[in-house]
């Protein structure tokens, strides 16, 4: 919508799914290529808290963490940005809500088995999961959860991260003269 002033409203690029799946990666490609601000939320939500996620996910539990990631995300109000978000943000739907208001939600999607390889230290990474929970439950516990929110699903399987950006552009089509 435009307001009369100036340029159109920008909106943002938001991507989510799984960690390990290359939002960060994918999302700075982006950027470089539309023009954009870049914005990681779990490096965010670091700076906000002083200190990295594995600790404020020892400190907090897990339900203290979720909180701590949508308060920071309800205080974003970015524009023309690609947002890489962590892969639990998706568990807050008013964080979703707020993500969808200022953007297009694209997930990133990639098969449980080639996550595996990609990550190897879950704990170290700071990922939200359940004492005992294994990569493929989670997997299955998110993808529903983000399937709900996405404007736009690309899978990456077997797909570098410039043909990932590809992707998310064709994809976009005629939503990129909005963005």
């Amino acid at each position: 919508m435009h307001n009369g002033v100036g340029k159109p409203p920008q909106v943002n690029l938001v991507l989510v799914g799984m960690p390990g799946v290359g939002k960060s990666t994918v999302g700075v490609l982006l950027a470089k290529q539309l023009g954009y601000g870049f914005l990681d939320t779990d490096i965010y939500i670091q700076e906000r808290e002083g200190r990295k996620l594995p600790g404020i996910i020892a400190d907090r539990g897990i339900e203290g963490f979720k909180k701590c990631e949508e308060r920071a995300i309800l205080s974003l109000a970015p524009s023309a940005h690609v947002i890489a978000t962590g892969g639990s943000v998706v568990y807050s739907r008013r964080s979703m809500q707020h993500l969808g208001l200022g953007g297009r939600i694209v997930f990133l999607d990639i098969a449980p088995g080639l996550l595996a390889q990609r990550l190897d230290n879950l704990d170290a990474r700071g990922v939200v999961y359940a004492p005992g929970q294994t990569l493929s439950q989670l997997y299955r516990e998110r993808h529903p959860l983000y399937v709900r929110y996405a404007d736009i699903t690309v899978v990456c399987d077997g797909l570098s991260p410039e043909e990932v950006k590809a992707e998310i552009i064709e994809h976009l089509g005629g939503l990129l003269t909005s963005i």
